[in-house]
């Protein structure tokens, strides 16, 4: 559980308004909508144009018609004016339909090429960046920036074409009155000014804590079971409500306390504005040097004249919201993808299984500690190499880079001579196969996940993979046998039935090389047992690499390779080393003392 402190300052982007960057980079995902963009646009300029016209058409009934006693004038005007609100009522549903349809395929672009980069970013990007994060940037601030085109883009066109229609309206009909009206103006300006200032900082708090909830809030769900295991049920509550969903909390009030002392302002010298029209209008009705019509339309224009006003001041943070979402979002598909197919990579052929490692050596990016130094290692096809080693001696880090999960700093792996970095990762991959000692299974039937390296498998494939490693026994009396549906990562399934199904994965894909990070280590005897026999038969013919923490499973390995501190300190048989009397005469002399008695 984290410490009880504010939220990472990675997650806190200082936005400072208007992002020309963001903004291009949504005018991207704009750009094939523009057909569509361009009529919602006509047509909520159409719709803006009737709001305007409305006090205009009073002003003639009032003084054309009602003071003429022209009833074909008022009818007409009426008829006019009910016309056009007839109009913008069947424009506002096309515009509508329109906006909501381009909004949802905009948003679809962005999340399928924000999952698409997820899925190519390395294994490093998932050890600094929490899954908590990762959901924020791609469900909250995604939705943020679809309401920013679907609705904030074209409410802004809507409130400045209505503001300069009716400022353009007012001057028209009379300028002394305009001018009065506008005097509040430079007040608006500077309450505005204001409002821009706390309310950006207010957003940048507003979307840090909700992200914060998010990590903190999948990392529970995730761990769940760690947590129940150690009665942390009330503690992590305790965080979560006074520190985490506070912080949430507190910076939402922060932002309301802010519009709500804004809003309140702009109706307020709306208010003023209002009555030095009527008291200064009425005066001069009564002097009739302004006809009623014209101090209605005015007083109709004044309530009209602050909405634009106070709508773009809503919108602005909106803005804001989507300039920090944008970045946001920028960050993430910015995010260097470190293993990368070389522009003039070719596909793997068929992999014999000759391995080689040429002077290996690996340290993590920003870290300038090597993790690997100088690692050779020739391995023919078939054979199967056990790398043993204490915790963090580097064996883990020497798999990924045989699966190129990272490239070497330093050296080259090369199967069947040819370099890992000269080959397509989907053609290497495609003929690796991966056992985890912690296997991971999907949200769906077992079938499925056996399926889940050879798509094109048939059933009776499936099953044959399941009944050659002795996991049908356990699926045949699942509730629906092969399609029986896991929980999320096969959590009501034993660790021993996950391994089993990822055994049969593996056996089904059937890999030209095998690696395997300890497939027996967190089992029971008997099932270790079932495994061993099931792995057996996923040796045949394959090159394997196997990182061993019992000693006992790896007894019969080709090559036994022992890493110390990044280094390989022996390499040699089981009988080879034990006689050499050295590290790994000392790591089975433990293995050999800590196993049960009969």
């Amino acid at each position: 559980m984290p410490s009880m402190t504010p939220p990472p300052q990675a997650d806190i982007i200082q936005s400072s308004g208007y992002d020309s960057r963001v903004m291009r980079r949504l005018l991207e995902y704009i750009r094939p909508h523009w057909v569509t963009m361009s009529i919602t646009i006509f047509l909520q300029l159409f719709q803006s144009l009737v709001v305007v016209a409305g006090p205009y058409l009073v002003k003639v009934a009032l003084d054309q018609g009602i003071s003429m006693g022209d009833v074909t004038v008022l009818r007409n005007t009426v008829l006019i004016y009910l016309g056009l609100n007839l109009a913008r009522w069947a424009s506002l549903y096309l515009r509508t339909y329109l906006m909501a349809s381009a909004g949802q395929s905009i948003i679809y672009d962005i999340r399928e090429k924000l999952f698409d980069h997820l899925q190519q970013l390395s294994l490093n990007f998932f050890s600094n960046y929490s899954v908590g994060r990762i959901i924020t940037r791609v469900v909250n601030d995604v939705s943020m920036v679809r309401d920013f085109v679907t609705w904030t883009l074209l409410a802004v066109f809507r409130s400045l074409f209505t503001l300069i229609a009716i400022i353009v309206s007012m001057l028209y009909m009379d300028a002394r009155l305009s001018l009065i009206t506008f005097t509040v103006l430079p007040f608006m300006v500077v309450a505005t000014i204001i409002f821009r200032k706390h309310v950006r900082v207010g957003y940048r708090k507003v979307r840090t804590a909700i992200s914060w909830v998010n990590s903190v809030l999948a990392e529970n769900i995730n761990g769940v079971r760690v947590v129940q295991s150690f009665s942390r049920e009330e503690t992590n509550y305790t965080y979560f409500q006074d520190v985490v969903n506070r912080y949430n909390l507190d910076a939402n009030v922060q932002v309301i306390r802010v519009v709500s002392y804004f809003f309140p302002v702009v109706d307020f010298l709306g208010s003023i504005a209002m009555g030095l029209v009527i008291w200064l209008g009425g005066t001069a009705v009564l002097g009739q040097q302004v006809t009623p019509g014209i101090l209605i339309a005015f007083i109709l224009y004044i309530n009209r004249f602050f909405e634009p006003i106070r709508d773009l001041s809503q919108r602005y943070d909106r803005f804001e919201r989507t300039m920090t979402s944008g970045s946001r979002i920028l960050g993430l598909q910015s995010e260097e993808v470190e293993v990368q197919d070389d522009p003039e990579a070719v596909e793997l052929p068929q992999i014999q299984g000759e391995v080689q490692l040429e002077n290996v050596s690996y340290h993590y990016p920003n870290d300038d500690e090597w993790v690997l130094k100088d690692i050779n290692l020739h391995v023919e096809p078939g054979q199967l190499v056990a790398f043993v080693g204490h915790t963090g001696a580097g064996k883990t880090t020497l798999i990924k880079l045989l699966a190129r999960f990272f490239d070497p700093t330093e050296g080259c792996i090369l199967i069947d001579g040819i370099d890992l970095r000269k080959v397509t990762q989907q053609s290497l991959r495609s003929q690796m196969g991966v056992v985890l000692q912690e296997p991971f299974l999907f949200s769906d039937s077992l079938r499925e996940n056996i399926r889940f390296g050879q798509l094109d498998a048939s059933d009776e494939e499936v099953e044959a993979a399941a009944r050659a490693v002795g996991a049908e026994p356990f699926i045949l009396n699942m509730r629906d046998g092969y399609d029986t549906t896991v929980g999320e990562g096969g959590g009501n399934l034993s660790v021993g039935q996950r391994q089993l199904i990822s055994i049969a994965r593996a056996m089904l894909a059937d890999p030209r090389i095998l690696i395997l990070d300890e497939a027996t280590s967190s089992i029971d005897t008997q099932t270790e047992l079932i495994i061993q026999d099931a792995l057996k038969r996923l040796f045949e013919n394959r090159t394997t690499f196997a990182i061993a923490h019992r000693l006992s499973t790896v007894m019969n390995a080709d090559h036994i390779v022992v890493i110390q501190k990044g280094v390989i300190r022996e390499r040699g048989t089981h009988r080879e080393l034990l006689q050499q009397g050295g590290i790994y005469h000392d790591l089975y002399n433990v293995h050999m003392a800590n196993l049960p008695a009969d």
